[in-house]
C-alpha cells in the first residue's frame, strides 16, 4: 500500500492507524499546494480531489477520505481492535466519533489555516472550536481514549485536530481531560513513529 500524505495534515491520522496496525505501507509525500509528488509526478492524476490522505491499495484501487480508510486499515487487523466489528452498537459509536471529529473540528479549523480570511473570522472559528474542545472534555472524563480504555482509528484522527490546535496556540489547559489524553496519545510508540517519519515531533510536546 502506498499513503499519500503532507506533513501534519489530516493524514497523519491514516498514518498512525497504519503504525497502529503494524501494516507495510510506503509513504509518498505530496505538495498540496503544487498537487505534485517530490518526483515531480502530477498528484491529480493519482487522486483528482488534489486533496491528502490517499490510499493506494495493492490492487490498484485508490481509497480516499480519512474516517473511510482509517476503517479500512482497522478492519484488516481486526485483532488488533482498533475498530470494533461491524454491525455492532460499538462500530457504530465508533462511526459517530469519526463524523464529530471530521464535521465538528476538521471542518471548522479549515478556514483557520486559509491566508486570506480576516483575523476576525478566524477568531469566530477558533471560539466555535473551542466549544468542541471543552465538550471532548467533558466526555474523556474517566476515560483513556474515546471509545474508553481501547485505543480506536477515533483517537488517530483526534489526536490529529489537536496537533493542529498546538499549530494555531490554542489554550487548553482549563481542559484537564482532554490534555492527559493528548499526552497519552503522544506517547504511543506508533504516534511517535508517525510523527518523526513527518518531521513533526513538536506536535507531541
Amino acid at each position: 500500500m502506498k499513503l499519500y500524505y503532507s506533513p501534519g495534515a489530516c493524514s497523519l491520522s491514516p498514518h498512525i492507524a497504519l503504525l497502529e496496525a503494524g501494516l507495510p505501507y510506503d509513504l509518498v509525500k505530496v505538495d498540496l499546494r503544487a498537487k505534485k509528488l517530490e518526483n515531480g509526478d502530477d498528484y491529480l492524476k493519482i487522486n483528482p480531489k488534489g486533496q491528502v490522505p490517499a490510499l493506494a491499495l495493492d490492487n490498484g484501487d485508490l481509497v480516499t477520505e480519512g474516517p473511510v480508510i482509517v476503517q479500512m486499515i482497522a478492519d484488516k487487523v481486526s485483532g488488533k481492535n482498533l475498530a470494533p466489528a461491524r454491525d455492532s452498537a460499538e462500530r457504530y459509536k465508533l462511526l459517530e466519533w469519526l463524523n464529530y471529529v471530521g464535521t465538528e473540528l476538521h471542518k471548522n479549523f479549515g478556514p483557520m489555516f486559509s491566508p486570506v480570511l480576516a483575523d476576525d473570522a478566524k477568531a469566530f472559528f477558533k471560539d466555535r472550536v473551542m466549544g468542541k474542545f471543552k465538550h471532548l472534555d467533558g466526555q474523556l472524563a474517566g476515560h483513556d481514549y474515546l471509545m474508553g480504555k481501547q485505543f480506536t482509528v477515533a483517537d488517530c484522527y483526534l489526536f490529529t485536530m489537536l496537533s493542529w490546535a498546538d499549530r494555531m496556540k490554542f489554550d487548553l489547559s482549563g481542559l484537564p481531560n482532554l490534555l492527559a489524553y493528548k499526552a497519552r496519545v503522544a506517547a504511543r510508540p506508533a504516534v511517535q513513529e508517525a510523527l518523526t517519519k513527518e518531521g513533526l515531533m513538536k506536535a507531541a510536546a
